[in-house]
This record gives C-alpha cells, structure tokens and sequence, in this order.
C-alpha cells in the first residue's frame, strides 16, 4: 500500500500526495535539490487541482511569470510556510496571495503583481521588488525578524537583538523605497516609520542620539502623525495653565491664582483664565492684557518658545502629509 506524505501544517492540514520514500512527497520534500527547475506550470497545475499548498519546499526554483490568482474566489491561494528562498518568481501574479511563516529570502520578485498579498510572519530579507506591484501588500504587525529581535532583547541577548534589529530596518528600507517608486507614500510613510523604529532600537538607551529619536517620535511620529503634534501642543497648553493657576499671574493689577478660601466657582473661572492666557502665550499673540509675574516668567517664556517651534512643526509635517 502507498504511503502517503507525512507533512503536517501547522494548523493541523495534511498532505495527501505519495510518499516518494524519504517520508514527503516531491512538494515537500525538503532533500530534493529543485535548483532551477522550470516548476511554474507544474505548480500551476497542482494548485488549481486542489493539491496541498503550504509548506512546499521551493528553494531555488524557477516559477517567472506564474500565475496563482485565483480568480474563482474572493480569497487567495494560501502558500502558507512554504519555503521560496532564492527561487525566481519574476514576473509573477501573486495577487491576493496568502504567504504566511514562509520564506522569501534572496527570492526575485521584480515585476510581480503583489496587489492585496499577505506575507505576514515571512522572511522578506533580501527579497528583489524592484518594479513589483506592492499596493495593499500587507507584512502583518510585526516582521519576522522584529518578533524575534524583540524576543531576544527581552532574553537580554543583545547581539541577535541588535542583528535582527538591523535586518528589520533593511526590509522596511526596500519595502519603503519600493512604495516611493510607485508613488504611494502613505504606505512609504508607514514602512518608512516602522525602519526608524528599528534603527532607534540600535542605539545605546538613554544615549543623545536615542532621547532625540525618542522626542522627533513623540512630537510628530517622525514626520508621519501630525496628531501627534496636536495632542503635545494640547498637552503644553494645559500643563503651562495648571503651572500659572498654581504661581499666578497678573490681571489688571489683580493676582489670578488658585485661593481655597473663595468660592469654587470662582477658582474656576481662574481656571479658564489661566487657560486663556496659556494659549495666548502658546501661540506667541501676546495681547498684554495679562502678564506673568516671578516663576511665571520663566514658564511663559518656556512655552513661547516651545509653542513657536511645535507650530512651525505641525504645519511642516501636515503640508507632508496633504501633499502626497
């Protein structure tokens, strides 16, 4: 009685092909040397037949201009954990292709349609996208290599950390260069966010260099999250109110200020005049109206001076964004 392949994936789906003695099946045989056999139309075929897709081991293999769209279902075929390290898929119609916990190292992806494809959890390291469709490509939250760095600095195994850290920052780097040639840059923008997250993760904590790439990223999300910008200035605004409630500040000759002997109400509208005040002085309009006095000098000058800058900062990185 013929055996069958004991490949198993790992949601539990089996292999229904022959076994060709070593245990798998000539798909997932992982000891047959399939370097540059020409397989696209005979894995076309096995596809669209309703063969086993994931986990087939393809390293090296020859499938230019392949065509896997499927085009008798919303969802795509699913090439889950199959293994395409160096395999030349130039060319290729990948549409809506589901490639999850697979490998795609060093492969040749260039001029493929990758429209809607879902390589979440794969190794894109080194993979060629040079003229390749990338609209709605989606790498799921995290790289492969990211998940695994961020394993290894919780271990405290700073030097396979800081390596897969690297290799993450050179994926979002391709990926981000490929969306700017084809002119989609918000999705240049989210891989380009995402590669300075991981160069950040290289440098020395609590260096220069890391607090600045810390403050550049809170402010405006390097460029790419104007609402960050918004949410600080909202921030500075309410914290310098709170600092000229409590020091006080000089209207018309009357101290406003925090008095627990007057009626709350009163104190509330103190508040709000402190408030007023703390935008006035944000936005650098100085009507005069009312002045600081003592400590409160030294805070309306630091949010002047602070308001001035993160203004200029919200209109750079929202007319960046707009322009796109």
């Amino acid at each position: 009685m013929t055996s069958r392949c004991k490949f198993t994936s790992l949601d539990g789906e089996t292999c229904s092909e022959n076994d060709l003695g070593a245990g798998y099946c000539f798909w997932h045989d992982p000891h047959v040397d399939k370097s540059g056999m020409n397989l696209s139309e005979r894995l076309e075929s096995h596809v669209r037949r309703g063969g086993m897709t994931k986990g087939l081991k393809l390293k090296r293999v020859n499938l230019r201009g392949i065509n896997l769209v499927n085009r008798n279902s919303s969802e795509g075929f699913d090439l889950s954990e199959c293994d395409l390290y160096r395999a030349d898929l130039h060319g290729a119609h990948l549409f809506n292709l589901t490639l999850k916990n697979g490998s795609l190292m060093k492969a040749n992806l260039c001029d493929a349609n990758l429209h809607c494809a879902n390589f979440e959890g794969t190794n894109l390291l080194g993979t060629k996208l040079v003229g390749s469709r990338i609209d709605n490509l989606s790498t799921g939250e995290k790289l492969l290599q990211e998940g695994i760095a961020l394993k290894k600095l919780k271990d405290n195994d700073l030097e396979s950390a800081m390596d897969n850290f690297e290799q993450s920052e050179e994926i979002y780097r391709n990926l981000r260069k490929r969306a700017e040639d084809q002119g989609l840059f918000q999705l240049a923008g989210s891989f380009g966010y995402r590669e300075l997250i991981m160069r950040r993760y290289q440098l020395q904590k609590w260096s220069f260099k890391w607090c600045f790439s810390m403050l550049v990223d809170s402010l405006c999300g390097y460029g790419e999250k104007p609402e960050n910008t918004v949410l600080f200035s909202m921030y500075l605004i309410l914290i310098s109110a709170i600092m000229y409630f409590l020091f006080g500040v000089n209207h018309s000759g009357e101290i406003i200020q925090i008095d627990l002997s007057k009626p709350f109400f009163d104190n509330v509208e103190s508040f709000f005049m402190t408030l007023y005040y703390s935008v006035v002085t944000f936005t650098t309009l100085g009507y005069g109206d009312i002045t600081p006095f003592g400590v409160t000098r030294f805070f309306a000058a630091l949010e002047a001076f602070i308001g001035s800058f993160t203004i200029a900062l919200f209109v750079v990185v929202f007319v960046k964004r707009m322009t796109r």
